[in-house]
């Protein structure tokens, strides 16, 4: 094992694990995921200290898939039941694969979730908010927000605010009151990560980030926000 680099973790934490290595910012560890069809791929995981997770992989020697999300590579790999990288994603510790959870090096990435305040993040690593439904003053119409950035948060939490708001103030996809409503077996899609039709988890629903609440709003749950993000 090379010295030098970011000591991000001890060497009892890292003791025998295969390709491990320290480089300037992050450390590297050959990491693999199995699939019953296709059999095992392998690729470098790289771990920061910011929690941020990034694979190389190596499945065939053309490969050309880098910076992966362990999500992304879970999926590349072919593994059948996707959606559970901490458990299918492996690395090789004293010639045995151990799930990627049961080992240190996870330790920034949940300290990251932890600390997100109260945001929470999809399977890409990114905070994630689901689509929310609006109903319109004047036609009683529910329409659709999407809040994958923080200018459509904003969009989404001044009109929350408004309740005279209507179709016609809909600041893109321009509609109006005349404009039909989504089908009811559509609305129960709401964009989170972790199920179609999910009705609310602690993967799409956000209780304020920095990315939904602003620090030059004067709203009660932003300024809550912001007090309770600078005595953190």
């Amino acid at each position: 094992m090379e010295n030098g680099g970011a000591m991000l973790f001890s060497d009892d934490e890292v003791r025998d694990m295969t390709g491990f290595k320290r480089c300037d910012d992050y450390v590297e560890v050959t990491c693999g995921c199995t699939s019953h069809t296709y059999g095992d791929a392998v690729g470098t995981l790289r771990v920061f200290a910011s929690g941020d997770l990034e694979i190389h992989c190596e499945c065939t020697p053309g490969c050309q898939e880098d910076k992966l999300t362990p999500a992304a590579f879970e999926k590349h790999s072919g593994r059948e039941t996707a959606r559970k990288w901490k458990n299918n994603i492996w690395v090789i510790v004293d010639g045995e694969k151990v799930p990627i959870f049961k080992t240190a090096l996870l330790k920034y990435y949940n300290k990251a979730l932890k600390n997100a305040n109260g945001s929470h993040r999809s399977q890409t690593g990114k905070p994630c908010h689901r689509d929310e439904l609006i109903r319109c003053s004047q036609c009683n119409k529910l329409r659709r927000f999407r809040l994958r950035s923080k200018e459509e948060c904003r969009i989404y939490h001044d009109i929350l605010l408004n309740s005279n708001w209507k179709c016609s103030d809909m600041p893109y996809d321009k509609i109006t009151c005349d404009d039909d409503e989504e089908r009811a077996s559509r609305r129960v899609y709401r964009g989170c990560t972790r199920s179609p039709t999910c009705k609310g988890c602690t993967t799409c629903v956000c209780f304020g980030c920095e990315i939904c609440r602003f620090t030059d709003c004067s709203c009660q749950t932003c300024s809550d926000f912001t007090k309770n993000a600078k005595e953190a």
